[in-house]
């Protein structure tokens, strides 16, 4: 079976689910990011790390009242990979996997049985480690040459991260 990779990005009240809440999520075709899916979620409860709500730029009470409730977002989603997919394995890939997967894993797992991503992902930050052959620590986004990165500011809109994170992806491809 032949692989679509997804970049997906989430963002969060904090560092873990389910003490914390998914209430974004954005993926997109790496090769084709017009062909996209974003949703906001219900928080699960009144967990936040007050610095996390800062970067997602929105209270909680906004998501309690504009957000889809868990399970109806994570079948939307899952509903979405299946079309785009098109029989192919569809491939999670994000910048830190480790956190965006953690979520997603969690929600697919806690609201619909079971994870069409499997157990792991692409993390583009080891990605780019293993083909620049540099150190752990060159690979945060500041430290990533200019020329790799996408031209488009960093918004924390899921969606438009997820964007941000396929060029990147695709750029590390190339070198």
């Amino acid at each position: 079976m032949s692989e679509l990779y997804i970049s997906v990005d989430v963002e969060a009240s904090g560092p873990i689910p389910p003490a914390y809440s998914m209430l974004s999520l954005g993926a997109c075709v790496v090769d084709a990011p017009d062909h996209g899916f974003y949703v906001e979620l219900k928080p699960l409860g009144s967990g936040a790390v007050p610095a996390a709500l800062e970067v997602v730029g929105r209270p909680l009470e906004y998501f309690r009242e504009k957000g889809r409730e868990p399970r109806e977002a994570m079948i939307a989603f899952k509903e979405w990979l299946t079309g785009v997919s098109a029989g192919r394995e569809p491939v999670f890939v994000g910048f830190n996997a480790t956190f965006d997967w953690a979520y997603v894993n969690w929600y697919f797992h806690s609201f619909l049985g079971d994870n069409p991503f499997g157990i792991g992902g692409v993390d583009i930050k080891s990605f780019y480690m293993g083909r620049a052959g540099v150190s752990w620590a060159d690979t945060r986004s500041s430290r990533i040459p200019d020329q790799l990165k996408s031209s488009e500011p960093e918004t924390h809109h899921a969606l438009e991260d997820a964007r941000r994170q396929a060029e990147l992806f695709r750029r590390i491809t190339k070198m």
